[in-house]
């Protein structure tokens, strides 16, 4: 059999580079260590600073190197096991897991590919819930959650116009309506200013955007668009329902 054009294909000198800069930051960094800038970098593999950056690019991508505002390039600790509710109760007192918090909800237009999910005209504003998931003290995860007014039709605006006071009624409304079934959608994007201001991130680092419609007997009641870091998360997913935030080796097969 005749080579193929791919196999024809010279590897990338960047990706070469991704090994090597990969086999360094396991034998001379530590967790946290601050790389030096790109120019010493370069100089020190004998590379364009242009190859250079397409291979930090990718190991940050892979999650071994995190940028960090004001303070630099730094080693990436290990992933954490982040396991994907499947579970509506974390809405039942409207606060939802320990590691989610509720920070605002608000009437507003939902983007038009929410909206045709939503079955909602695209003019009808929708209450959108926002809420931060935290593990070990840090922002891994920021989650815009819609909800037609038609799904939590006894919200007055009396209770509150705005705030987590808001985001909480919503929530608990919304655990009352029985949902019955959920789909789930992940893919890779970049993160958005807003998303990245929450996370600690940079606009446009890579991110896992997790879509989640929520369904009752009627059709679809909510629609979750999370932003998980992906330079820091590795998401799970199983029958359970359990939503748990593993630390350790061991947790991290168990929530697998």
């Amino acid at each position: 059999m005749g080579t193929t054009q791919l196999e024809s294909v010279q590897e990338p000198k960047y990706w070469h580079l991704k090994t090597v800069l990969s086999e360094a930051l396991d034998s001379d960094f530590a967790v946290g260590e601050i790389l030096p800038n790109e120019r010493d970098l370069a100089a020190r593999f004998g590379v364009a600073r242009a190859t250079l950056r397409q291979a930090l690019e990718q190991l940050e991508l892979e999650g071994r190197l995190q940028r960090r505002r004001g303070v630099g390039t730094t080693v990436a600790p290990p992933r954490v096991g982040v396991a994907v509710s499947t579970d509506q109760r974390e809405w039942a007192d409207g606060v939802g897991s320990e590691a989610w918090q509720p920070l605002d909800s608000t009437m507003a237009k939902a983007p038009a590919p929410v909206a045709a999910m939503l079955g909602t005209d695209p003019a009808d504003p929708v209450h959108v819930v926002r809420r931060i998931r935290n593990t070990q003290g840090q922002a891994v995860a920021a989650e815009l959650l819609y909800v037609p007014a038609s799904s939590v039709p006894d919200l007055s605006a009396i209770e509150a116009p705005s705030g987590p006071v808001r985001a909480r009624s919503v929530l608990r409304k919304l655990h009352r309506l029985g949902l019955q079934g959920q789909d789930r959608s992940v893919e890779l994007g970049s993160a958005r200013a807003d998303d990245a201001k929450e996370l600690d991130r940079l606009p446009g680092a890579p991110v896992l955007v997790v879509t989640t419609r929520y369904f009752t007997a009627d059709g679809t009641a909510a629609v979750s668009v999370a932003t998980y870091r992906a330079d820091t998360c590795r998401l799970t997913f199983g029958d359970s329902g359990a939503l748990e935030i593993s630390h350790d080796e061991q947790s991290e097969r168990q929530a697998s």
